[in-house]
Protein backbone atom coordinates (compact mmCIF):
# COMPACT_ATOMS: atom_id res chain seq x y z
CA UNK A 1 0.00 0.00 0.00
CA UNK A 2 1.37 3.41 -1.16
CA UNK A 3 1.15 6.35 1.22
CA UNK A 4 -0.55 9.44 -0.33
CA UNK A 5 -0.88 12.88 0.84
CA UNK A 6 -4.18 11.49 3.23
CA UNK A 7 -2.09 9.18 5.05
CA UNK A 8 0.08 10.77 7.89
CA UNK A 9 3.55 9.44 8.37
CA UNK A 10 5.51 8.50 11.29
CA UNK A 11 6.75 12.01 12.25
CA UNK A 12 3.43 13.46 11.62
CA UNK A 13 1.55 10.78 13.71
CA UNK A 14 4.25 11.43 16.61
CA UNK A 15 3.85 15.06 16.27
CA UNK A 16 0.83 15.41 18.38
CA UNK A 17 1.78 12.21 19.81
CA UNK A 18 2.94 13.82 23.23
CA UNK A 19 0.14 13.02 25.99
CA UNK A 20 0.08 9.49 24.75
CA UNK A 21 4.12 9.08 24.97
CA UNK A 22 3.40 9.79 28.54
CA UNK A 23 0.85 6.85 29.10
CA UNK A 24 3.30 4.28 27.11
CA UNK A 25 6.46 5.24 28.49
CA UNK A 26 7.98 2.32 29.98
CA UNK A 27 5.02 0.07 28.75
CA UNK A 28 5.36 -3.45 27.23
CA UNK A 29 3.26 -3.13 24.34
CA UNK A 30 2.99 -7.08 22.80
CA UNK A 31 2.54 -6.68 18.29
CA UNK A 32 1.11 -9.89 16.65
CA UNK A 33 1.79 -9.62 13.23
CA UNK A 34 1.26 -11.84 10.39
CA UNK A 35 -1.16 -11.85 6.98
CA UNK A 36 -0.64 -9.77 3.98
CA UNK A 37 1.46 -7.19 6.20
CA UNK A 38 3.95 -9.64 6.45
CA UNK A 39 4.48 -10.30 2.52
CA UNK A 40 5.78 -7.00 1.29
CA UNK A 41 8.72 -6.11 1.79
CA UNK A 42 8.08 -2.62 1.64
CA UNK A 43 5.28 -3.19 3.71
CA UNK A 44 7.65 -5.59 6.33
CA UNK A 45 10.40 -2.63 6.14
CA UNK A 46 7.79 0.12 7.51
CA UNK A 47 6.56 -2.24 10.30
CA UNK A 48 10.10 -2.74 11.61
CA UNK A 49 10.77 1.32 11.36
CA UNK A 50 7.54 1.34 13.63
CA UNK A 51 8.31 -0.76 15.82
CA UNK A 52 11.74 0.80 16.42
CA UNK A 53 10.10 3.80 16.72
CA UNK A 54 8.43 2.51 19.44
CA UNK A 55 11.42 1.61 21.41
CA UNK A 56 13.57 4.72 20.62
CA UNK A 57 10.15 6.95 22.43
CA UNK A 58 9.96 4.61 25.76
CA UNK A 59 7.73 1.79 24.80
CA UNK A 60 8.63 -1.57 25.04
CA UNK A 61 7.65 -3.60 22.25
CA UNK A 62 7.50 -7.32 21.80
CA UNK A 63 6.83 -9.25 18.35
CA UNK A 64 4.70 -12.56 17.69
CA UNK A 65 4.69 -13.08 14.28
CA UNK A 66 3.67 -15.91 12.11
CA UNK A 67 4.60 -17.03 8.89
CA UNK A 68 1.56 -19.20 6.74
CA UNK A 69 2.33 -17.65 3.65
CA UNK A 70 5.60 -18.80 3.87
CA UNK A 71 4.81 -22.38 5.17
CA UNK A 72 2.75 -22.71 2.46
CA UNK A 73 5.39 -21.84 -0.77
CA UNK A 74 7.76 -24.09 1.59
CA UNK A 75 5.59 -27.23 1.18
CA UNK A 76 5.17 -26.37 -1.83
CA UNK A 77 8.43 -26.26 -2.93
CA UNK A 78 9.54 -29.40 -1.21
CA UNK A 79 6.61 -30.81 -2.31
CA UNK A 80 4.96 -31.67 1.05
CA UNK A 81 1.33 -32.93 0.73
CA UNK A 82 -0.94 -31.10 3.43
CA UNK A 83 -3.61 -33.45 5.21
CA UNK A 84 -6.71 -31.70 6.58
CA UNK A 85 -9.45 -33.07 8.85
CA UNK A 86 -12.77 -31.30 8.81
CA UNK A 87 -11.28 -27.68 7.60
CA UNK A 88 -8.21 -27.85 9.62
CA UNK A 89 -4.94 -28.74 8.48
CA UNK A 90 -2.53 -31.55 10.66
CA UNK A 91 0.52 -30.61 11.49
CA UNK A 92 2.62 -34.56 11.05
CA UNK A 93 6.53 -35.12 11.70
CA UNK A 94 7.17 -33.68 8.36
CA UNK A 95 5.05 -31.17 8.21
CA UNK A 96 6.17 -29.98 11.87
CA UNK A 97 9.81 -30.20 11.20
CA UNK A 98 9.02 -27.46 7.72
CA UNK A 99 6.99 -25.44 10.04
CA UNK A 100 9.78 -24.89 12.90
CA UNK A 101 12.43 -24.51 10.04
CA UNK A 102 10.44 -21.39 8.62
CA UNK A 103 8.87 -19.88 11.50
CA UNK A 104 12.11 -19.99 14.01
CA UNK A 105 14.56 -19.36 10.54
CA UNK A 106 14.20 -17.12 7.67
CA UNK A 107 10.66 -15.14 8.87
CA UNK A 108 11.62 -14.42 12.60
CA UNK A 109 15.31 -13.18 11.43
CA UNK A 110 13.72 -11.26 8.35
CA UNK A 111 11.65 -9.47 11.13
CA UNK A 112 13.97 -9.15 13.92
CA UNK A 113 16.51 -8.08 10.88
CA UNK A 114 13.40 -5.54 9.42
CA UNK A 115 13.54 -3.84 13.13
CA UNK A 116 17.27 -4.03 13.90
CA UNK A 117 18.11 -2.07 10.28
CA UNK A 118 16.00 0.64 11.87
CA UNK A 119 17.94 1.40 14.41
CA UNK A 120 17.02 -0.60 17.09
CA UNK A 121 18.87 -3.83 18.44
CA UNK A 122 16.35 -6.89 17.70
CA UNK A 123 16.47 -10.72 18.67
CA UNK A 124 14.71 -13.59 17.08
CA UNK A 125 13.66 -16.38 19.50
CA UNK A 126 10.65 -19.04 19.42
CA UNK A 127 8.77 -19.89 22.23
CA UNK A 128 11.31 -23.08 22.63
CA UNK A 129 14.28 -20.45 23.87
CA UNK A 130 14.60 -20.02 27.66
CA UNK A 131 11.77 -22.38 28.07
CA UNK A 132 9.15 -19.36 26.69
CA UNK A 133 6.56 -21.19 26.22
CA UNK A 134 5.36 -24.45 27.35
CA UNK A 135 2.86 -26.43 25.25
CA UNK A 136 0.33 -29.39 24.87
CA UNK A 137 -1.72 -30.81 22.58
CA UNK A 138 -4.52 -28.63 21.14
CA UNK A 139 -7.60 -30.98 21.52
CA UNK A 140 -10.34 -29.73 19.38
CA UNK A 141 -13.95 -32.01 18.86
CA UNK A 142 -16.52 -31.73 16.91
CA UNK A 143 -19.98 -33.06 16.41
CA UNK A 144 -20.59 -35.69 13.70
CA UNK A 145 -23.85 -34.66 11.65
CA UNK A 146 -25.15 -37.99 10.83
CA UNK A 147 -24.58 -39.40 14.23
CA UNK A 148 -24.50 -36.13 16.19
CA UNK A 149 -22.04 -37.95 18.38
CA UNK A 150 -19.29 -35.47 19.38
CA UNK A 151 -15.71 -36.47 18.22
CA UNK A 152 -12.13 -35.47 18.80
CA UNK A 153 -10.08 -34.15 16.20
CA UNK A 154 -6.66 -35.28 15.94
CA UNK A 155 -4.55 -32.05 14.32
CA UNK A 156 -1.31 -33.99 14.84
CA UNK A 157 1.70 -31.64 16.78
CA UNK A 158 -0.74 -28.43 16.74
CA UNK A 159 -0.50 -27.47 20.29
CA UNK A 160 -1.35 -24.27 22.68
CA UNK A 161 0.56 -22.97 25.44
CA UNK A 162 -0.14 -24.35 29.15
CA UNK A 163 2.28 -21.94 30.53
CA UNK A 164 4.35 -18.95 29.52
CA UNK A 165 7.69 -18.33 31.59
CA UNK A 166 8.72 -14.44 30.10
CA UNK A 167 11.94 -14.46 32.14
CA UNK A 168 13.88 -14.45 28.72
CA UNK A 169 11.81 -11.50 26.93
CA UNK A 170 12.63 -9.36 30.50
CA UNK A 171 15.99 -10.09 30.15
CA UNK A 172 15.80 -8.80 26.51
CA UNK A 173 13.42 -6.27 27.64
CA UNK A 174 15.37 -4.76 30.15
CA UNK A 175 19.03 -4.47 27.70
CA UNK A 176 16.74 -2.25 25.58
CA UNK A 177 16.49 -5.35 23.22
CA UNK A 178 13.16 -5.80 21.16
CA UNK A 179 12.16 -9.82 21.50
CA UNK A 180 10.87 -10.97 18.12
CA UNK A 181 9.22 -14.65 18.90
CA UNK A 182 8.36 -17.53 16.28
CA UNK A 183 5.31 -19.11 17.80
CA UNK A 184 6.94 -22.77 18.60
CA UNK A 185 6.59 -24.01 22.04
CA UNK A 186 8.00 -27.78 23.57
CA UNK A 187 6.06 -29.59 25.96
CA UNK A 188 6.60 -31.91 28.93
CA UNK A 189 7.92 -34.43 27.41
CA UNK A 190 10.45 -32.74 24.95
CA UNK A 191 7.43 -32.67 22.36
CA UNK A 192 8.12 -30.03 19.70
CA UNK A 193 4.13 -28.10 19.01
CA UNK A 194 3.51 -25.72 15.73
CA UNK A 195 0.99 -22.63 18.49
CA UNK A 196 -1.18 -20.69 16.28
CA UNK A 197 0.61 -17.23 16.55
CA UNK A 198 -2.70 -15.07 17.96
CA UNK A 199 -2.57 -17.62 20.63
CA UNK A 200 0.66 -17.65 21.67
CA UNK A 201 1.05 -13.58 21.67
CA UNK A 202 -2.09 -13.65 23.76
CA UNK A 203 -0.50 -15.82 26.14
CA UNK A 204 3.03 -13.96 25.87
CA UNK A 205 0.70 -10.62 26.31
CA UNK A 206 -0.94 -11.83 29.15
CA UNK A 207 2.06 -13.22 31.34
CA UNK A 208 3.65 -10.07 30.82
CA UNK A 209 0.73 -7.92 31.86
CA UNK A 210 1.41 -6.15 28.96
CA UNK A 211 -0.58 -2.64 29.33
CA UNK A 212 -1.91 -3.32 25.15
CA UNK A 213 -2.39 -6.62 22.80
CA UNK A 214 -2.55 -5.47 18.75
CA UNK A 215 -3.47 -7.89 16.40
CA UNK A 216 -2.27 -6.82 12.97
CA UNK A 217 -5.14 -8.36 10.79
CA UNK A 218 -6.13 -8.47 7.71
CA UNK A 219 -9.65 -6.23 8.36
CA UNK A 220 -10.04 -2.86 9.84
CA UNK A 221 -11.34 -4.71 13.10
CA UNK A 222 -15.20 -5.87 14.61
CA UNK A 223 -17.89 -4.73 12.27
CA UNK A 224 -21.09 -4.20 13.21
CA UNK A 225 -23.96 -5.74 11.92
CA UNK A 226 -24.14 -2.82 9.31
CA UNK A 227 -20.04 -3.76 8.66
CA UNK A 228 -19.62 -0.22 10.26
CA UNK A 229 -16.04 -0.17 12.47
CA UNK A 230 -16.75 -0.55 15.88
CA UNK A 231 -13.86 1.50 17.74
CA UNK A 232 -14.18 0.17 21.40
CA UNK A 233 -16.28 -2.88 22.91
CA UNK A 234 -16.13 -4.45 26.33
CA UNK A 235 -15.41 -8.10 27.26
CA UNK A 236 -18.91 -8.29 28.03
CA UNK A 237 -20.23 -6.80 24.51
CA UNK A 238 -17.85 -9.21 22.87
CA UNK A 239 -19.40 -11.90 24.51
CA UNK A 240 -23.04 -11.18 23.76
CA UNK A 241 -21.98 -10.59 19.79
CA UNK A 242 -20.67 -14.31 19.37
CA UNK A 243 -24.12 -15.23 21.17
CA UNK A 244 -26.12 -13.15 19.10
CA UNK A 245 -23.89 -14.97 15.76
CA UNK A 246 -22.77 -11.17 14.10
CA UNK A 247 -19.19 -11.86 15.54
CA UNK A 248 -18.52 -14.66 13.59
CA UNK A 249 -16.26 -17.33 11.53
CA UNK A 250 -12.59 -16.20 11.52
CA UNK A 251 -13.29 -13.41 13.77
CA UNK A 252 -14.25 -15.41 16.79
CA UNK A 253 -10.40 -16.56 17.42
CA UNK A 254 -9.00 -13.22 17.18
CA UNK A 255 -11.87 -11.53 19.94
CA UNK A 256 -11.03 -14.87 21.81
CA UNK A 257 -7.88 -14.37 21.74
CA UNK A 258 -8.37 -10.52 23.06
CA UNK A 259 -10.42 -11.75 25.47
CA UNK A 260 -8.18 -14.37 27.04
CA UNK A 261 -5.60 -11.39 27.50
CA UNK A 262 -7.45 -8.99 29.07
CA UNK A 263 -8.33 -11.67 31.54
CA UNK A 264 -5.36 -12.26 32.34
CA UNK A 265 -4.29 -8.42 32.99
CA UNK A 266 -3.52 -6.68 30.04
CA UNK A 267 -5.02 -3.71 30.30
CA UNK A 268 -6.59 -3.83 26.52
CA UNK A 269 -6.19 -5.85 22.80
CA UNK A 270 -6.65 -4.13 19.96
CA UNK A 271 -7.90 -5.84 16.31
CA UNK A 272 -6.41 -3.60 13.36
CA UNK A 273 -5.45 -3.74 10.13
CA UNK A 274 -1.98 -4.20 9.61
CA UNK A 275 -2.32 -3.60 5.76
CA UNK A 276 -2.71 0.65 6.68
CA UNK A 277 0.45 2.20 6.59
CA UNK A 278 1.80 2.70 10.48
CA UNK A 279 -1.56 1.03 12.14
CA UNK A 280 0.87 0.60 15.06
CA UNK A 281 1.88 4.15 15.92
CA UNK A 282 -2.10 5.46 14.68
CA UNK A 283 -3.14 3.00 17.07
CA UNK A 284 -1.23 4.09 20.26
CA UNK A 285 -0.40 7.75 19.58
CA UNK A 286 -3.53 8.96 18.17
CA UNK A 287 -7.17 10.34 19.27
CA UNK A 288 -9.27 7.98 17.20
CA UNK A 289 -7.36 4.86 17.41
CA UNK A 290 -6.53 2.44 14.49
CA UNK A 291 -8.97 -0.25 15.12
CA UNK A 292 -11.24 -2.40 17.66
CA UNK A 293 -10.44 -1.73 21.12
CA UNK A 294 -11.35 -4.98 23.60
CA UNK A 295 -11.40 -3.81 27.57
CA UNK A 296 -12.86 -5.16 30.47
Amino acid sequence: MNETSDTPDAMQILAGALPFLKRYDDATVVVKYGGHAMGEEETALRFGRDIALLEQVGVNPVVVHGGGPQINAMLKRLNVKSTFVQGLRVTDEEMLDVVEMVLAGPVNKQVAEAITRAGVLAVGISGKDGGLIRARKLNRTYRDPDSNIEKVLDLGYVGEPASVDPKVLRLLIGADIVPVVAPVGVGEDGQTYNINADTAAGAIAGALSAERLLMLTDVPGVLDVEKRLIPEMTVAEVKAGIEAGWINGGMIPKVETCIYAVERGVKGAVILDGRVPHAVLRELFTDGGAGTLIRA
